[in-house]
């Protein structure tokens, strides 16, 4: 019997897949804007020997990681350099994947990019905002934490003790406070700058937030 550690319960429990046999694993996979350190190998070797001792237990496993390949940082070392975001991305890509497997590390099973997935993510804001979970404000849309009261609960982690990200959560870097509702909200999509990579949305032309691609 395999036990794992439940963050909720806070306490090991039995690991029991949702269908027998079977396990599905997502792990979030790199920012491509330059090579990873060794921290980052740490976590994508960690989930490795744990898929490994899946498959050697017999689970089916199907393994997904994922390539966020459009961020603030993409575009900040395209722009120091010269280049667009898709070049920088392209390059760090192949970078990473040689680098996981000079360490041993399996590949996915799917290696879905961020950029070959927008109108999964445009679909899951759209409902979002049906729901009431999270609001436009000139082309940026944010999650409304405090409308989600299960809020933290995987984590345990009290909303009312978080604090407010510190990431440049509006396209532009400034005025952040005075557009979100909440300032522990964040944003799932950004409205772009000229000359940034972007696509079309309800809400103009626009990009993914950080948040949003793990989920979609």
């Amino acid at each position: 019997m395999i036990r794992i550690y439940d963050t909720q319960a806070r306490a090991k429990r039995d690991f029991v897949p949702a269908r027998e046999g079977k396990v599905g694993m997502y792990v979030c996979g790199p920012t491509v804007y330059n090579y990873i350190h060794i921290g980052n190998a740490r976590t994508f070797i960690s989930f490795d020997t744990v898929r490994r001792y899946l498959e050697w237990s017999g689970y089916d496993v199907t393994f997904v990681q994922n390539v966020t390949d459009v961020d603030d940082k993409i575009i900040t070392k395209a722009n120091e350099e010269g280049r667009t975001a898709a070049e920088v991305a392209a390059e760090y890509t192949e970078a990473f994947i040689a680098d996981m497997r000079a360490a041993g590390v399996k590949d996915p099973d799917i290696r879905p990019k961020a950029t070959e997935e927008i109108d999964e993510m445009v679909k899951l804001v759209e409902t979002l905002i049906e729901k009431g979970h999270a609001y436009e404000v000139e082309g940026d849309v944010y999650f409304s934490v405090r409308s989600f009261p299960e809020y933290g609960k995987l984590s345990n982690r009290n909303i009312d003790e978080m604090e407010g990200g510190h990431r440049e959560l509006r396209a532009d870097g400034k005025g952040l406070e005075d557009r979100k509702r909440d300032p522990l909200d964040f944003a799932v999509w950004k409205a772009a700058k000229p000359g940034e990579p972007s696509w079309e949305s309800p809400w103009g032309q626009g990009r993914p937030g950080w948040h949003i691609e793990c989920s979609a």
